[in-house]
């Protein structure tokens, strides 16, 4: 009949359309490979960004050392610095003071993601993690978070620092 005809290309129409659609957002989306290559090139130069804002750290605060963190943690950066807590008549003490900062390996939720830690004196200062989905990362605004992350930690550094205490790094 005519009217089941009709019905027929009807429904093939929109079977049509809908796999055209469906084509459509699949073309879209990102494949995985090509998301992890870009998670690939984003870690690099935000791993670079870090070790040049530790370097200056080190370079400005005297006695800390950095090192690279390239392994299953991610890529990054760690500046650290041993003192030797003195007050007369009790027992020297350690004080360990540190910044990492490291860009996380690429996993199946396809984020970007900027661990760091800070501990001045033996006191856990900071322990943030931030990130944003690789295909919609503004790299600029996350060199300004590592940015601001190293200013923070130098600030509180100093300000814990007590000019009147006896501290030696330890060498």
């Amino acid at each position: 009949s005519a009217a089941s005809d009709v019905y027929k290309r009807q429904i093939q129409r929109g079977e049509n359309e809908k796999t055209e659609r469906s084509r459509a957002a699949e073309e879209e989306q990102l494949s995985a490979e090509e998301l992890k290559t870009m998670h690939s090139g984003f870690r690099l130069e935000l791993s670079e960004h870090i070790e040049e804002c530790e370097k200056s750290l080190v370079d400005h605060m005297p006695g800390f050392e950095f090192q690279t963190i390239l392994g299953e943690e991610g890529w990054g950066g760690r500046i650290t610095r041993n003192d030797l807590h003195l007050v007369p008549g009790k027992q020297a003490e350690t004080r360990y003071s540190r910044l990492e900062m490291v860009i996380s390996p690429f996993t199946s939720t396809a984020i970007v993601e900027l661990s760091t830690k800070a501990t001045v004196r033996n006191r856990e200062i900071m322990n943030r993690k931030n990130y944003q989905k690789v295909d919609e990362l503004d790299v600029e605004s996350f060199k300004e978070m590592i940015d601001m992350r190293a200013i923070e930690f130098a600030e509180q550094y100093l300000s814990l620092i007590h000019i009147s205490e006896p501290t030696r790094p330890l060498y």
